[in-house]
């Protein structure tokens, strides 16, 4: 089992380009009718781990971005706590998933867009700051929020918008 180090420092430079990827792993989602959130795991600089939204095409409730994406790190590393990491999330996570970030001991989640309906870390609840978690998570909202936004808002326009089938 390879150890894990937590960073010392948080690094903010890299944040864009890696929501970027995100972004472009939640357009990989949506091409295949899931809702389009993407996140990526990483550590130490490099990411660990990847996932799209696929709930539908895997008839798994749990296959959120975020879970795929910890499920993938934690194979990489061969160790199911990931100290030291930061999540990168298109959407504000949700309780399924924070309680997830927790458990694995992910450090830090950065995310664009809020999630007004289900949204735990912000919009529906400070879930992160609850006094009787045995682990606190940094986070940071906000970031790329307008394009991350942006696809989802697009994505449900198209699906409204789409005639019925005959």
């Amino acid at each position: 089992m390879r150890q894990i180090r937590p960073a010392a420092i948080i690094d903010r430079s890299r944040d864009r380009d890696f929501m970027r990827e995100a972004l472009t792993l939640a357009a990989q989602g949506a091409a295949l009718g899931e809702v389009p959130v993407g996140a990526v795991l990483v550590q130490d600089g490099v990411v660990i781990g990847r996932g799209f939204n696929c709930p539908i095409s895997t008839s798994d409730p749990s296959a959120h971005a975020e879970m795929v994406a910890i499920r993938a790190a934690a194979q990489a590393v061969d160790n199911y706590r990931l100290p030291g990491s930061t999540l990168y999330v298109t959407l504000e996570p949700c309780s399924m998933c924070a309680g997830l970030i927790v458990h694995s001991r992910v450090a830090r989640v950065v995310y664009g867009a809020l999630e007004p309906k289900a949204g735990i870390v912000q919009s529906q609840g400070q879930f992160f700051t609850q006094g009787f978690l045995n682990h606190r998570v940094l986070y940071e909202g906000g970031v790329l929020a307008e394009e991350c936004g942006a696809v989802l808002t697009e994505f449900f326009r198209a699906r409204r918008t789409k005639s019925p089938s005959p």
